[in-house]
């Protein structure tokens, strides 16, 4: 038996750490240990354990800003949840007699500015839903992804999908082309189809069918478009106001500078009238103050730390920002507060001060519905699901897996099969809870970083996500101007994708510019997807024809390559320092 002499001395920072040394090496001999191959994947529980913290404070803004983005759809709130009002706003409906005055009826305005108390108490409502929603199948896609995949990667609602979802499928307040639930069971069968095909082994085949210039700037076009969003009033700082010469300008105004903005209609005689099924917008158009707005200048405080964090390579950066922004936010009586003296301000705040409550769904789970499933807009919904889906999954997944140094020569890495099949079972899930699909976030690098290896660190990504489901009131109480600075800043992280773009070829350099640049602009992820494969099979045409005419002995070639070859070089100039008559024809 070793004496206590006989005992090598250990240095003091070691002997600290035999403690979690002993824990580690008990956890690596045990089933579990050997389950997640701790020992060949070289890692540790507590590293995995630090890894999954990490990740979890990188993607844990989506709690807020997926529920924010999916609540402007309007959810499952329609014209029945408005109220009665008078004809003069300012007197009580009990108070509504008189020669002038009358009970208005609601209509299909009162979603729209000034929006009707009884909807956005709904949508106050389903707020809450779609925050337990997106806890519910994150924490679902990161327990399968952890237990059968053994991959340290977090799933969660994809941004981008879910900007698609609200704002062009569903449309502001449930103005787009099908209704919240038709979108749901898009997605749900959407999910069914991904699972399918990943059962199967054809989700790469199909991703590789998009153009490959189409395919790389749709992220970075996607980061476009969910920057746009944070720099407007609705869902971001408010930098971006409404011009009626210029469509867009500086805002950043006061709420009390501010007006909504209406299609019109002049009649021969000069009488002015609401476009007929014309929509009252948010208050976007700026009068007077810009760049005066307070809660304008405490978001570009979120941004500026955010932005600082991620300069320093700070774990959490998102997350550091959205807290001060939302701390500051959460007084009272200021003239950034979250909680105004109103009626709605009120009923947030006391919301807010049960600070712990366990929220269940009421409105949102299971409220798919197949009524229209036979309308050209739902399909359309539905392939552009599945197309964003196989694409950002197949890409996140490989990256991730190459960054965490699992693949083999050939591309593939263990576990792949079951993170695909984990991914479309996650899509399934979130559509029956009432959220748009869930897809593997990039942000997972941040944990593979931390030497995160195995399931362990998706299975503690999802048990914070388990504890997040008590603390519904304070996420729900996270304000617009504390989302936006991190839509900006995951924007610039979507970016990256355009150097891998050959900008010097400009069949691959229009198409992709077309995708990145429609795909904000029209407000719509579908848009800028058709005109930039749209674009690339015009400026293809040419080249497949003759390449068609040659295999087919129409053209008289040596082979195809030489015909190939002249075409492709016909747009490239030639060197200076080469002479035409230098060149041997």
């Amino acid at each position: 038996m070793e004496t206590e002499a006989q005992r090598p001395t250990l240095p003091q920072n070691q002997s600290h750490t035999k403690p979690l040394s002993r824990l580690n090496s008990y956890v690596a001999n045990t089933r579990a240990g050997k389950w997640f191959k701790l020992s060949q994947r070289n890692t540790t529980f507590t590293t995995e354990l630090r890894a999954g913290t990490a990740t979890f404070l990188t993607m844990a803004y989506i709690l807020a800003v997926n529920a924010s983005i999916l609540t402007d759809s309007g959810g499952t709130c329609s014209v029945s949840d408005c109220v009665q009002l008078c004809s003069d706003p300012s007197i009580a409906l009990s108070a509504c007699t008189g020669p002038l005055l009358t009970v208005k009826q609601p209509d299909e305005s009162c979603k729209f500015d000034p929006v009707n108390p009884g909807y956005t108490a709904c949508l106050d409502r389903t707020r809450k839903d779609l925050i337990v929603a997106t806890v519910a199948s994150s924490l679902i896609g990161c327990f399968i992804m952890g237990a059968f995949a053994n991959l340290p990667l977090g799933l969660a609602p994809g941004m981008g999908t879910n900007a698609y979802f609200a704002y062009t499928v569903v449309g502001f307040h449930g103005s787009g082309s099908i209704s919240y639930q038709n979108a749901l069971a898009a997605v749900f069968i959407e999910g069914l189809i991904f699972f399918l095909i990943s059962a199967v082994g054809l989700r790469a085949k199909l991703a590789k069918l998009v153009p490959k210039p189409v395919r790389i700037s749709s992220s970075a076009g996607i980061g476009l478009f969910l920057a746009f969003i944070g720099l407007q009033n609705n869902q971001g700082i408010g930098l971006i106001g409404y011009s009626s010469s210029t469509l867009v300008t500086l805002g950043a105004c006061p709420s009390s500078s501010r007006a909504s903005v209406a299609p019109v209609v002049t009649a021969a005689n000069g009488t002015i009238s609401l476009l007929q099924g014309g929509t009252v917008s948010g208050d976007i158009l700026c009068l007077s103050g810009r760049m005066e707005s307070p809660t304008f200048w405490l978001g570009l405080v979120g941004f500026v730390i955010i932005a600082y964090c991620l300069v320093k390579n700070i774990k959490g950066a998102m997350i550091y920002g959205i807290v001060f922004v939302t701390a500051v936010s959460w007084f009272r009586n200021t003239k950034v507060t979250a909680f105004p003296n109103t009626d709605s301000g009120n009923s947030a705040h006391e919301y807010f001060k049960k600070v712990v409550d366990i929220h269940t769904i009421k409105s949102t789970a299971g409220a798919l519905s197949f009524k229209n499933i036979g309308k050209g807009f739902f399909w359309e919904a539905l392939v552009t699901f599945l197309y964003v889906d196989i694409l950002d999954t197949t890409g996140t997944l490989y990256s991730m897996a190459r960054f965490a140094g699992f693949t083999d020569d050939n591309g593939d890495f263990e576990g792949q099969y079951f993170a695909f099949m984990s991914d479309a079972t996650s899509i399934v899930v979130g559509s029956l809870l009432g959220t748009s699909p869930v897809t593997a976030f990039i942000e997972s690098s941040t944990g593979i970083r931390e030497g995160g290896r195995t399931g362990i660190t998706a299975l503690t990504v999802a048990a914070y996500f388990f504890l997040a489901f008590f603390f519904t009131p304070l996420l729900a109480s996270i304000p617009a101007w504390a989302v936006g600075p991190p839509l900006i800043l995951v924007g610039v992280l979507m970016m990256r994708s355009v150097v891998e773009i050959d900008w010097d070829d400009m069949r691959q350099a229009i198409p992709a510019f077309v995708t990145l640049i429609l795909m904000p602009l029209t407000y719509s992820i579908a848009y800028g997807l058709i005109g930039g494969i749209g674009t690339y099979i015009v400026l293809n045409l040419w080249d497949w024809g003759w390449q068609l005419l040659g295999h087919y002995g129409f053209v008289k070639t040596t082979n195809n390559s030489q015909v190939n070859g002249v075409l492709q070089n016909q747009h490239r100039p030639q060197s200076p320092t080469v002479k035409p008559q230098q060149v041997d024809v």
